[in-house]
């Protein structure tokens, strides 16, 4: 496995200058990692290596395979050589999540998730299947914020990424308390590789549901950021660019406050604003 950025050398050209010029430059590492459950091929997501355990227990989590941590016997990271090749999957090319499930787990993997870095819903067999059942009452996190919190997290979540400070070239997921206090920070090619990897950190610590909670995303907000944040018991989440009409419905549907735009001192709140406190 590659660590989370590689060197390669690029040639440096300005419009303004006739010169060019030869430099070394980091890129963000983009990696295959398969999921595997009792030997079976569950999934393929391009991801940045790093957090791999939280990747794949929020991704099992978020696609309602478990419901607990105590649903997982053991997550092994391995190459493809120690996990067995599969020509199919292609698991010989990265990395392999090599999942066991607790003893007598009914697990019904109705499809294979074949993802990407631009999509966690791919495969899927109808618009019904997109929803995953919540587990947590949003309605019943009586969590209030002031906008002033909110206005503020984008530049703490950006003072916490190292990775995008070498690279310029990562999506990240930052969970704060409700005052605005850090409490985790992950980075990804893929927004909901982010997400998950906040959300297995938090399935494997204990702490779901993640109550009185704000949850940053660096790009917009989607129908299945949202279901994550859903899942997640997470009451707020807030983005730095638009949410999606269908994110959207949802927040309303679930009780979860969902602010997009959050940037340079305002933002749009789109569901849930009695939440959001404003400046008097």
């Amino acid at each position: 496995m590659a660590g989370r950025s590689t060197r390669r050398r690029v040639t440096r050209i300005c419009v303004d200058d006739p010169g060019v010029s030869e430099r070394a430059d980091f890129l963000a590492a983009e990696e295959p990692l398969g999921i595997r459950i009792g030997g079976q091929a569950v999934s393929l997501t391009m991801r940045t290596p790093g957090d791999d355990i939280d990747l794949t227990a929020g991704f099992l989590f978020s696609e309602g395979i478990i419901s607990s941590a105590a649903d997982i016997e053991s997550i092994r990271i391995c190459d493809g050589s120690q996990c067995g090749h599969d020509h199919e999957t292609g698991d010989a090319m990265g990395n392999v999540a090599d999942v066991t499930l607790r003893p007598g787990l009914a697990t019904e993997l109705k499809r294979n998730f074949l993802t990407s870095s631009a999509c966690g819903v791919c495969g899927k067999a109808s618009i019904a299947e997109l929803r995953v059942p919540g587990r947590f009452r949003l309605e019943e996190d009586l969590l209030q914020v002031p906008a002033g919190v909110l206005a503020g997290l984008p530049g703490s979540l950006r003072s916490a990424q190292r990775v995008f400070d070498k690279t310029g070239g990562l999506h990240a997921a930052g969970l704060f308390s409700g005052a605005g206090e850090v409490l985790a920070v992950r980075e990804d090619v893929g927004r909901h590789n982010a997400v998950d990897k906040i959300v297995g950190w938090a399935l494997r610590g204990g702490r779901l549901p993640l109550r009185g909670c704000l949850l940053l995303v660096s790009g917009r907000a989607s129908f299945e950021l949202v279901q994550k944040a859903v899942l997640a018991g997470v009451p707020v989440l807030a983005a730095v660019s638009a949410p999606s009409s269908l994110a959207a419905e949802l927040a309303d549907e679930a009780g979860l406050t969902l602010a997009g735009f959050v940037r340079g001192g305002s933002m749009n709140v789109y569901a849930g604003v009695g939440r959001v406190i404003p400046a008097r």
